[in-house]
């Protein structure tokens, strides 16, 4: 697989806007390197770990708890019913200490804190630990989620996000392995419920792929690519592209910034997956057929296409969406499933 593309001399508030425009991955070679966040992991892991708990407002969070025999990947029971790790509600503080503490027992299991955000656990971190977004947002979009992650030699199986990301290594080491929105079909997506993060995973093992199980992985690696980050360094990843992270050190955190530039009024896209389902999957092969070019003339290809040729007044839905519009669409959908 390729490297990703790698851009440097870029830092935290001065982040081209074409490189977001692009909705390409991009490695932004230590666009966080001045963050006293991350001159205190360059320290040493402890320091990392009190900077980290000197802003730490006591809050509970979810905590993962990985068996030592899974070597840190969060993943399924042989039969894909149920997940083969452990939650829990804890401290932040007592799970870094409790990190730290286990680098040198590796019959222990891992710790994992999954996109914690920052705000309403860590107050005050974001002051000197910040980014700037170059974003095209629309009225109604809302400001960016930024969260934290932190764990030990842990694996965040493929998946991906419908949110545009920043993902800032502050401490220890990540890896991303990424593949265009394309390629679903040949990362095989294992069950939408339940999943390990709320999104679908790869049911295949990146360590060790059951090529003949998983025969088409083999198309899916040659269009992948790898970002190593370093402390210091961010990887721009655009929504929807499949992304596969391994944290590589004994202790590791990033943050990372979702954002989303289109109204907040709209509806997820799993939302309209699941409609589709209700309505579309299981009908005749010929029936589904039709309704892709149903979609691709009224969705895919944007309102331009589908109403440039109607009158204005007369285009209803068909108008581009405003926050009333949405909400008139939204109770139409629910007069209908009631009925």
């Amino acid at each position: 697989m390729k490297k990703t593309k790698t851009l440097y001399g870029i830092n935290s508030h001065n982040i081209p806007r074409d490189v977001i425009n692009s909705a390409e991955p991009v490695v932004l070679k230590q666009l966080v390197g001045d963050w006293p966040l991350v001159q205190a992991g360059r320290t040493s892991d402890r320091a990392s770990v009190d900077y980290l708990k000197s802003f730490y407002n006591g809050a509970p969070t979810i905590v993962c708890k990985i068996p030592a025999e899974n070597n840190g990947r969060m993943f399924y029971s042989a039969d894909c019913t149920k997940l083969d790790y452990e939650s829990f509600k804890g401290r932040i503080d007592e799970t870094l200490d409790g990190i730290l503490e286990g680098i040198q027992k590796k019959n222990d299991p891992a710790y994992y804190i999954a996109s914690n955000i920052i705000d309403t656990h860590l107050p005050g971190l974001r002051g000197g630990n910040e980014i700037l977004i170059p974003r095209d947002m629309h009225g109604d979009a809302i400001e960016e989620r930024v969260s934290i992650w932190i764990g030990g030699a842990t694996t965040a199986t493929c998946h991906f996000d419908a949110l545009d990301n920043i993902a800032c290594c502050v401490a220890g080491k990540r890896r991303f392995t990424i593949f265009p929105p394309d390629q679903i079909s040949n990362l095989y997506p294992g069950p939408l419920e339940p999943t390990p993060g709320g999104q679908v995973i790869s049911l295949v093992d990146f360590k060790n792929p059951d090529f003949q199980k998983f025969p088409r992985f083999k198309d899916a690696l040659l269009t992948g690519q790898v970002a190593d980050l370093e402390p210091g360094d961010a990887l721009y990843l655009p929504s929807m592209w499949w992304h596969h992270v391994e944290s590589l050190e004994p202790y590791n955190v990033l943050v990372n910034y979702w954002w989303e530039d289109g109204p907040a009024f709209l509806t997820s896209g799993m939302n309209a997956l699941y409609m589709a389902m209700l309505g579309i999957r299981d009908k005749p092969v010929h029936e589904r057929e039709g309704w892709r070019h149903v979609f691709n003339h009224y969705i895919f290809d944007g309102p331009e296409k589908s109403n440039s040729f109607i009158p204005s007044e007369a285009r209803g839905f068909l108008h581009t969406l405003d926050r009333l519009g949405a909400r008139k669409l939204r109770a139409l959908l629910i007069n209908k499933l009631n009925r």
